[in-house]
């Protein structure tokens, strides 16, 4: 939690506290495994209210123009203070101040940037810059470069009400009416009613075998655990085992940037939590005076599903997992990347559980991605590999690079920790 929350703080390119996200929990005493949902809600539930049209940005992905629309229009009921205070709640054992201090002394000093925020910020800057955001992200008139400081005025004056007063804050208390206020003032539909009738979500769990372990998570707009149950059993010919992943994958429709962050820690009695969250591309909509920046949900139309009305969930590509065998836990792991979660995810998975990859090796080879009949392929894939998605009748793409564009895993387990260095992610074991 309080890794999560620093994260809105120093990745707020990322996730921010106005966002949602997913956690997925591992209790070692008694080998359950619980999804929460804390994704953001749709907006509405006073009848009546119109909301005003959203605005159009275009954001440059994979060197393909993407349309997405930010503004006040674009704001969905927010669930990180709730799904916080719900894990807090649940499963926390210091008490809430603590875990939110850290977060609010990071924003009173300001943390770098790190390199690789920093390519994407020059990517999505048309929806990070207007507001209040133009002083945070390109003070001076200049975007922030990559080891610079990243300072968001009044952001820790936000985290002292969390920490003081708790989520209610955000949602019942005085947050939460600015954040109505200000959003009804911009045109979007936002109101206390939505805020008051938030709640975090317990989901079923769905599970599927690989390579003698169980994969645990939600059912997640990308069918991620539908996808490793479809795989076959004999994955040791790399050749034949891409083109396999590759047809498992095989994915049409849009393809989103999906700026995300993933924190997966356990601990030293095998118990694992794993958090995904996110603030979509943000709105350019910020709370004044406490550096809050509002999530764009409503923005990415593909999350609303039809016949989804106010007060219900968006859909989500964010999956976080564990993996588990009969002996207890195996890791907990997750990635940002929208779209390319679930590449991302399966094909470490196969690097630690059928290769015996250590964590550092096996989130740092190469990756590939399928759009259709394309397959997108980092520098230094193999080969033979590459040579067998062209007998398959693929089309390949070569990358010369590893880049953010292919996901950013983060897990820790039996075969160490590590962060994806395509986000800039570390992994530590204390």
């Amino acid at each position: 939690m309080a890794a999560t929350l620093a994260s809105c703080v120093a990745e707020s390119v990322l996730t921010g506290l106005a966002g949602g996200g997913f956690a997925t929990y591992y209790e070692a005493a008694t080998g359950t495994t619980t999804c929460l949902d804390f994704f953001c809600a749709v907006p509405g539930l006073d009848a009546g209210r119109a909301a005003a049209p959203m605005v159009p940005i275009s954001i440059a992905f994979g060197g393909v123009p993407q349309r997405y629309e930010i503004g006040a229009s674009s704001v969905g009921v927010p669930g990180v203070p709730a799904g916080m205070a719900t894990l807090h709640r649940r499963w926390g054992r210091l008490p809430w101040q603590r875990v939110v201090t850290p977060a609010a002394s990071l924003a009173r000093s300001g943390t770098l940037l790190p390199h690789p925020h920093a390519s994407t910020l020059a990517s999505i800057a048309p929806a990070m810059l207007p507001g209040l955001g133009a002083a945070v992200y390109a003070p001076g008139g200049k975007l922030l470069e990559g080891g610079e400081l990243l300072h968001h005025p009044g952001l820790d004056v936000a985290l002292g009400i969390l920490a003081e007063e708790g989520p209610a804050a955000f949602y019942t208390g005085r947050v939460g009416r600015l954040m109505a206020d200000v959003v009804q003032a911009g045109g979007g539909v936002l109101t206390a009613a939505d805020l008051a009738a938030y709640r975090v979500l317990s989901v079923p769990v769905v599970s599927a075998p690989l390579a003698g372990a169980s994969v645990q998570a939600r059912a997640d707009l990308n069918d991620f655990v539908a996808t490793v149950a479809a795989l076959p059993a004999d994955l040791s010919s790399p050749g034949a085992r891409t083109v396999a992943l590759a047809n498992a994958l095989r994915a049409a429709g849009s393809q989103r940037i999906g700026d995300t962050t993933n924190i997966s820690v356990v601990d030293p009695a095998g118990n694992a939590c794993v958090v995904t969250v996110t603030l979509g591309i943000g709105s350019g909509v910020w709370l004044p005076d406490l550096g809050v920046h509002l999530n764009s949900m409503l923005g990415e139309g593909d999350l609303v599903l039809p016949g989804v009305g106010p007060g219900e969930r968006m859909a989500s590509c964010m999956c976080p997992t564990v993996v588990t065998s009969p002996d207890g836990l195996v890791m907990g792991i997750g990635s940002a990347g929208a779209t390319r979660i679930r590449t991302a995810l399966l094909q470490t998975l196969v690097n630690v559980l059928v290769d015996g990859d250590d964590m550092r090796t096996a989130i740092r080879r190469p990756r590939f991605h399928v759009v259709a009949d394309v397959v997108h392929l980092e520098a230094g894939f193999p080969a033979v590999a590459s040579d067998a998605l062209v007998a398959a009748g693929f089309t390949v793409q070569h990358w010369d690079r590893l880049d953010h564009y292919f996901g950013g895993v983060s897990a820790v387990g039996l075969a160490g920790a590590a962060g994806d260095p395509r986000r800039g992610g570390i992994g530590l074991l204390l």
